[in-house]
């Protein structure tokens, strides 16, 4: 049975967590003491003012306006940055087109003109420049009035109803600067329109996709159940269900497929159609279908094959499953262990949101000089708080349209010039506490089932509440152990964010070696991280057994398994596959009657369905939430039958079946996993399949 009398494991490592831990609250503190997430609700205008924001005279002016948006050419400076223009806390974006002379000479157009200006009588803005020099039909978007451009003539860009061809002050607009720098606004414009449609799709749908994760989970704790009295056949039911199910999605493609032949457009290639916001009209074309039509018969196959070739194979690992339902039959409460797990991950994800917004908007406002043509002033720091014309005192007969603006959130203080060093400490926490959460679910889990395996008759040597004791055990004496593995496996995970960073940075080079030599390195740390993941889990499986460090229970784990290097491919991994059909199946299942839900195709829900503008929205939603859920229960499953592996391994060494020395495997399991040629260290064989 699992070691009693046990000591504190890797007590410098636990110290270590702690520490970090501790400071990890502090950079919370203080990030929470500097931010402000007001700075990402409500933009601000060139004061620094937040538009629409209550309690303030911008209360009912919500949104922000350009006074000239062809400065904002560049999409990252306009939703991120300031513009270097003036901006206005404006009620309602402007809905025609008009010129500063035309409102000027026209007095009925003079009071729609001047919401759109800053204080001042009608001589001081034209001589101060506090209007804009035109107006332009807008929408708001992302609060912010941008350009409702239209169509274009010619080169000539339509905006609203009108042409624009001068820009009020007698000079000539190009308008394909115009479309050109609206273009480009407009690039992150649509993307935003896209998440605004999937955010409503959302809002229309919640319950719905409620209601379906809530049937994956009766769904998944049904074959769970069922899994524990009639583990083979629902072995053998899930496989065939897995092959029709695929087999039905191939049938539905090659109807679609057939139905849109001779149809207008359907012929159109996936290439020629571009980049869509509006994702059905990639339905209302034959290569879709013919895409996922071959996707889904190479899946077909390749399952197929694989059954067929490790048929044997598949009824020794049905055996492990028996087995394993049997020990989860006993310790029940550990199928509701991983509800303790997404709790502790979702508050660990929710703490580093919330310190990474707060770090995020704890940046100071800062001035520059804007509007410089021909001086060397421009984007020079100034101080708003001065009068206008003192602040630009030093330049102002040289930059007489110098403007003190609001620029961005920056400051000079210790703290903004670390920020980004307590961003990268929030990520690295963020790794090691969600590792760390998830280390001590397979340790506490794993001690539970060796509970089981060890107890020479079974149910009665079988300690009371094994999850309970198995976690208090865990955090009582294991946390170094715990927090140490996290760490390694946290520090490549990191490395790899590093990693993808730097691909980023490095798309638009043209030195071949630099790509090559980082995909080298992106392919090499994926394969550590799977590879640390594989021996943690193994490890804290003897560290859940004997109480012994993480290193050694590492070595210890990763000798055994070699040891018994063809009972890991043979049994293990075919168990493996076998879960992973369990988790197609379920997420298969809801993902079929989801989609005739969401899609309107049942007559009977027609009118219940909700009315989407992308009905994959809630169908992906359920599908990626379904396989959540049941990868959590499965996961149950899968580390039992991990720790039932390892001690059946571990067994096998140390005992030899005599009365002396007994087996701790039932003789069911025993007759199946004993038929391997496998020498063990006493020089007995075993016959292999």
């Amino acid at each position: 049975a699992p070691v009693v009398a046990r000591g504190c494991t890797d007590v410098f490592c636990c110290i270590l967590f702690i520490l970090a831990i501790l400071g990890y609250f502090a950079v919370g503190i203080l990030a929470w003491s500097q931010g402000d997430p007001r700075k990402v609700i409500y933009p601000t205008d060139s004061r620094g003012q937040f538009c629409g924001q209550a309690g303030t005279p911008l209360e009912k002016k919500p949104l922000l306006f350009y006074f000239n948006i062809l400065k904002c050419a560049s999409p990252l400076t306009l939703l991120e940055f300031q513009c270097p223009t003036t901006q206005l806390c404006v009620e309602s974006c402007p809905t025609k087109h008009m010129t500063l002379l035309k409102a000027y000479l026209n007095k009925g157009e003079q009071e729609y003109y001047k919401q759109f200006c800053k204080e001042g009588s009608a001589p001081e803005i034209l001589r101060d420049g506090l209007c804009p020099s035109m107006l332009m039909s807008s929408k708001p978007f992302t609060r912010r009035c941008l350009p409702a451009l239209s169509t274009m003539k010619g080169g000539v860009v339509v905006v609203g109803n009108e042409t624009i061809f001068d820009n009020g002050e007698g000079e000539k607009v190009n308008a394909t600067d115009f479309l050109d720098a609206s273009k480009k606004s407009n690039v992150v414009v649509e993307a935003r329109q896209v998440a605004m449609r999937i955010f409503e799709d959302y809002t229309v749908s919640w319950y719905w996709i409620l209601i379906g994760l809530v049937i994956a989970m009766v769904v998944s704790l049904i074959f769970i159940v069922l899994l524990r009295y009639l583990a083979g056949i629902m072995i053998w039911v899930m496989i065939v269900m897995v092959i029709l199910v695929i087999g039905y999605g191939i049938f539905h493609c090659a109807m679609e497929y057939r139905s849109l032949k001779g149809e207008p457009g359907s012929d159109v290639t996936i290439r020629d159609l571009g980049l869509q916001t509006d994702f059905s009209v990639y339905l209302q074309i034959r290569q879709t279908w013919l895409a996922f039509m071959i996707i889904l018969s190479i899946v077909e196959v390749v399952v197929i094959l694989l059954l067929i070739f490790l048929r044997k194979r598949v009824l020794i690992a049905i055996a492990l499953i028996k087995e394993a339902s049997r020990a989860v039959g006993h310790v029940m409460s550990s199928l509701f262990y991983p509800l303790l797990t997404f709790a502790l991950l979702a508050l660990v994800i929710a703490y580093w949101a919330i310190t990474a917004v707060f770090l995020s908007t704890s940046n100071e406002q800062v001035y520059k000089v804007f509007n410089t043509t021909e001086c060397n002033y421009s984007r020079d720091t100034c101080n708003p708080e001065v009068s206008h014309k003192m602040s630009l005192f030093f330049h102002i007969s040289r930059c007489p349209d110098a403007e003190c603006l609001f620029a961005f959130y920056g400051g000079e203080t210790y703290y903004h010039k670390y920020l980004i060093l307590f961003q990268f400490y929030n990520v690295f926490l963020f790794f090691w506490c969600a590792n760390f959460v998830t280390a001590l679910g397979q340790v506490t889990l794993a001690g539970a089932f060796a509970s089981y395996y060890w107890a020479f008759k079974k149910p009665d040597d079988i300690p009371a509440n094994p999850i309970c004791s198995s976690l208090g055990r865990a955090l009582r004496y294991h946390t170094g152990s715990l927090a140490f593995g996290s760490l390694i496996l946290s520090l490549v995970q990191v490395i790899r964010v590093l990693l993808e960073y730097l691909d980023q940075k490095l798309k638009a080079a043209q030195n071949r070696f630099a790509k090559f030599l980082l995909s080298c390195l992106k392919c090499c740390f994926w394969c550590l991280e799977k590879f640390i993941k594989f021996l943690n889990r193994n490890a804290y499986i003897m560290v859940a057994i004997y109480g012994k460090s993480f290193c050694t229970s590492a070595r210890d784990a990763f000798f055994l398994l070699m040891r018994n290097i063809i009972r890991v491919a043979v049994l293990d991994k075919v168990t493996d596959f076998l879960l992973f059909l369990g988790k197609l199946l379920i997420v298969g299942i809801v993902g079929i009657c989801s989609f005739f839900f969401f899609s309107g195709r049942i007559k009977a829900v027609e009118q219940t369905a909700p009315s989407l503008n992308y009905y994959w929205v809630p169908i992906l939603t359920v599908v990626v939430g379904s396989y959540l859920i049941a990868h959590g229960f499965f996961s149950v499953y899968a580390m039992c039958v991990d720790t039932l592996f390892l001690c059946f391994c571990e067994d096998l060494e140390r005992n030899d079946g005599s009365p002396e020395r007994p087996y701790f495997m039932s003789p069911e399991l025993h007759e199946i996993l004993s038929k391997t040629k496998m020498l063990t260290p006493n020089g007995k064989s075993f016959d292999i399949l």
